[in-house]
C-alpha cells in the first residue's frame, strides 16, 4: 500500500504531468496535491473536478434496481480533453464506500493518453490494500 504522498509522487512521474491530487468528491476538498494547477489554485481545481465527478455519478448510476448492479462503482474514470491539456479522474475503489479520486492534469503536447491512463490505474491500485 502506498500513502497519499507516495501515490501523488508516482502520478507526477507520468510523462506530461503538471499536477496530481487526491480529492474527496463529496466535499470537493483536496486531501493532497502536488505540482502546478490552473490559476495556481489546487483547491479550486479539486472543487471543479469534484463537481464533474458528482455529475458523472448522478448521471451514470443505475436509476432503478431492475437488474442486479455489477460490482464496483458505476464510473471508473473520466477523461476530459482540452486544447492544451488532459484531465484524468480515476476513482479509488475500496472495500468500504469510498468517495475519493485521483485527479491528474497533463500537458497534451507531452503526454501519451493511453499510457497515462494505464499508469494512473496502477497508481490508484497501490493506494489501497487489496
Amino acid at each position: 500500500m502506498t500513502g497519499i504522498d507516495g501515490c501523488l509522487a508516482d502520478a507526477m512521474t507520468v510523462p506530461g504531468a503538471r499536477g496530481a491530487s487526491l480529492v474527496d468528491w463529496t466535499s470537493g476538498l483536496a486531501l493532497g496535491a502536488v505540482g502546478t494547477w490552473p490559476d495556481g489554485d489546487p483547491e479550486g481545481a479539486a472543487a471543479e473536478a469534484a463537481e464533474l465527478a458528482r455529475t458523472a455519478f448522478e448521471n451514470f448510476a443505475p436509476a432503478a434496481p431492475a437488474a442486479p448492479a455489477p460490482a464496483g462503482a458505476p464510473v471508473e474514470e473520466l477523461v476530459v480533453t482540452a486544447r492544451d491539456s488532459y484531465h484524468l479522474i480515476r476513482f479509488v475503489e475500496t472495500s468500504f464506500d469510498s468517495s475519493v479520486f485521483v485527479h491528474l492534469w497533463l500537458d497534451r503536447t507531452e503526454a501519451n493518453l493511453a499510457m497515462a491512463l494505464f499508469r494512473l490505474r496502477d497508481v490508484t491500485a497501490r493506494l489501497v490494500p487489496a
